[in-house]
């Protein structure tokens, strides 16, 4: 079974960016699907992204698009989100869950196994 951990998160502030990553351990994410989610205090967890098995295919919640980029390393085994232009909004802890399908899903409940998460602060 694999075993996903995010990194990267930290504070910063607002209109600066991060780098989250997500490494996975035990197998091999090659046919998984990998997403990225947010939850904010006292908040639903959200849709961020979503990127298909080789990378070939990426989704986006709304809110992110032109702002966030998911991308992903098979041969490290390791997920990716760039998060540029940061607001307060996107203040929340994000994990990377690992989907063992061909289809993406953008709800929590499509996903299998999901990391412990990293908070990331953006502050003005």
């Amino acid at each position: 079974q694999v075993q996903l951990k995010e990194s990267g998160g930290g504070s910063v502030q607002a209109g600066g960016s991060l780098k989250l990553s997500c490494s996975a351990s035990g197998v091999g994410i090659s046919t998984t699907v990998m997403g990225w989610f947010r939850q904010a205090p006292g908040k639903e967890r959200k849709f961020v992204a979503a990127i298909s098995w080789t990378g070939g295919k990426t989704y986006y919640a709304d809110s992110v698009k032109g702002r966030f980029t998911i991308s992903r390393d098979n041969a490290k085994n390791g997920v990716y989100m760039q998060m540029n232009h940061l607001t307060l909004e996107y203040t929340a802890v994000y994990s990377c869950p690992g989907r063992r399908a061909t289809r993406v899903a953008t709800t929590p409940t499509g996903y299998d196994t999901w990391g412990p998460g990293t908070q990331v602060t953006v502050s003005t």
